[in-house]
């Protein structure tokens, strides 16, 4: 699994972050980034499918 962001999709709404601050970050430009590409805690495929600009490909 590779897990990507679509800069060109993201908005910056944050969603990502706050459910999973330990795989999401933002980036300087206020769009979400990728931080770590695994997480223990979060289901990353869920937050892929709440990401309302579809941004997130895992």
């Amino acid at each position: 699994m590779v897990l990507t962001i679509d800069q060109a999709l993201c908005s910056g709404c944050g969603v990502c972050i706050e459910l999973c601050p330990e795989v999401f970050g933002q980036g300087a430009d206020g769009r979400a980034i990728v931080k770590k590409q695994e997480s223990e805690t979060c289901n990353i495929e869920e937050i892929s499918d709440q990401c309302p600009m579809e941004a997130i490909d895992v």
